[in-house]
């Protein structure tokens, strides 16, 4: 007897033992298959910046037949838009972001790219390899987008930038930084809000009209906007979105207006009023400087440049906590929603009851399955919710979670159907009700079944909750999309990101196994 309790022992011993290896493998290949992609990422860049081809635009009539690169919705889209169409074979590629087509640029993705002249000042000052044209592609005004029928809010907005730009502190703020000696030291607003709160959109990817500065967005736009509010009696609100959601905000009622370098258009004014310009600006060329030294950062200037300088990875922590937030919560309104109608849908299957509930479960399935999941988020935010003020981490767990729960319903289902009609019928027979032989008979053998269909679905819900940006919520991948506008270095941002998704997805596999294994030894007892 004290032989087999030790030798028990011993087996109990070697088993823990075995796990903590798995788990050391498991931890050490992966530590393995990042440094393998970092090595074999900063080697393909190296061998690719030699590869870059020579600049050939010079002019603006240069630009024929290249590949030119805008973001998308802006004046210079527009613009451009109409190069495609004459017959000159030039290519246009739209970003979401203009820092974006500045890497497709610096990579010889593209040949040059179309933005605001103060951006773009921005963008060289920053990439040495980059320069600006001379001659200028076309000059533009700024004004503030407001919606249509609020004519009222409009003539005060225009009767506050009146009374700005006459005593000069839109002058002041804009020279502040673009001046010959900018401080960018932001406008302190004066006002106590007693008449509410005037909430902007901006993208905030516009230096030095909006950008981020030791985690707030700053720069004149801002300013103006505080100094607006200020007049107005109320306190600034700022929602950072993409650039061409921006008047669908606006007209929706997310936001009061719309401040972000925008030009007033014929097609723009059909959907949404302006002010009269604040500014004038101009749409100016970058190409590649032929005549640039190529010089590079070593990885740790790199890593210190990405995270570590102003605190920048807290745009990734803030992203982390958002992302785990709205995918917990989605799992468990998707987990509640898939449970309900699995049990409507194999009753109906079962025994043929519930008819009506069955059709609108199968409406739901075939609307929610058979639409993109980010169009769902953009519809509950921008059309459902239009005129109501509510947090856009609640909108992506809705969102998610009704996604999420479609596709936890066929899961459920599958399990319960997977059972067999002999296990329903003896508890049925032993003189168990419907309820009772769900719940203590089926359902237990069920959930066991479709554990990991269960986790993997969570794993994708996880990863799907990086579309949440298009909605101006700083959730993970958006805190590195925030890094990359700042460095403009694309690769260590978004490994960071993809490395902190694997390794979310690493822990949470290792649990469900961990929970499988336990499930199993509990049917052995």
């Amino acid at each position: 007897m004290h032989e087999s309790n030790q030798i028990s022992e011993h087996k109990k011993g070697y088993i823990m033992n075995k796990k903590k290896i798995s788990v050391f493998k498991r931890i050490c290949m992966l530590s393995t298959v990042i440094l393998m992609m970092l090595t074999a990422t900063l080697s393909l860049t190296a061998c690719g910046k030699s590869n870059i081809p020579e600049n050939t635009v010079f002019s603006v009539d240069d630009l024929a037949g290249k590949s030119v690169g805008v973001q998308l919705g802006t004046t210079g889209d527009i613009y451009v838009s109409d190069m495609e169409t004459d017959g000159s074979d030039t290519k246009v590629e739209r970003f979401n972001k203009g820092n974006d087509a500045i890497q497709a640029l610096k990579q010889g993705k593209i040949d040059a790219v179309v933005i605001d002249a103060q951006p773009a000042k921005a963008f060289v000052s920053s990439n040495s390899d980059l320069c600006i044209l001379d001659e200028e592609f076309v000059t533009e005004e700024y004004a503030i987008c407001i919606a249509k029928n609020n004519s009222s809010f409009t003539s005060s907005v225009n009767e506050a930038l009146n009374i700005l730009i006459n005593n000069g502190t839109i002058d002041t703020i804009i020279n502040n930084y673009i001046g010959e000696n900018p401080s960018k030291e932001a406008y302190i607003p004066k006002s106590a809000g007693e008449n509410g709160t005037l909430t902007i959109a901006v993208n905030a990817y516009f230096e030095p009209y909006e950008y981020y500065n030791n985690g707030k967005v700053s720069g004149i736009d801002i300013d103006i906007s505080n100094a607006i509010a200020d007049y107005l009696g109320m306190k600034l609100s700022v929602e950072d979105m993409e650039f061409d959601s921006i008047i669908t905000a606006v007209s929706s009622g997310k936001a009061d207006m719309g401040i972000s370098g925008i030009t007033v258009t014929d097609e723009r004014k059909k959907n949404i009023d302006f002010t009269i310009p604040y500014t004038t600006s101009s749409q100016v060329v970058i190409v590649r400087n032929n005549d640039a030294a190529g010089h590079g950062m070593s990885f740790a200037e790199k890593f210190k440049t990405d995270f570590i300088n102003d605190g920048r990875y807290e745009y990734l922590l803030t992203g982390l906590k958002n992302t785990l937030i709205i995918a917990l919560c989605a799992a468990i309104m998707g987990i509640v929603i898939g449970f309900l109608i699995a049990i409507v849908r194999s009753n109906h299957d079962k025994t043929g009851g519930m008819k009506v509930l069955n059709f609108l479960c199968n409406i739901y399935l075939t609307v929610i399955r058979g639409t993109p999941t980010m169009v769902q988020l953009l519809i509950i935010y921008y059309v459902i919710f239009s005129s109501v003020h509510i947090s856009k981490i609640l909108v992506a767990i809705l969102a998610f979670g009704i996604n999420s729960g479609a596709y936890v319903a066929e899961i459920f289902r599958s399990g319960i159907m997977s059972i067999d009609n002999g296990q329903f019928e003896a508890a049925r027979s032993l003189g168990l009700n419907y309820r009772k032989t769900m719940t203590l008979v089926i359902l237990p053998q069920a959930f066991k079944n479709v554990l990991p269909a269960l986790a993997n679905e969570f794993i994708v819900l996880l990863k799907e909750t990086s579309i949440s940006g298009y909605i101006g919520l700083n959730d993970l991948t958006r805190g590195g999309d925030i890094i990359r506008s700042i460095t403009y270095d694309p690769m260590l941002p978004l490994f960071g990101v993809a490395i902190i998704y694997l390794v979310l997805v690493v822990i949470l596999s290792s649990l469900v196994k961990k929970l499988e294994r336990r499930l199993r030894s509990n049917e052995r007892h």
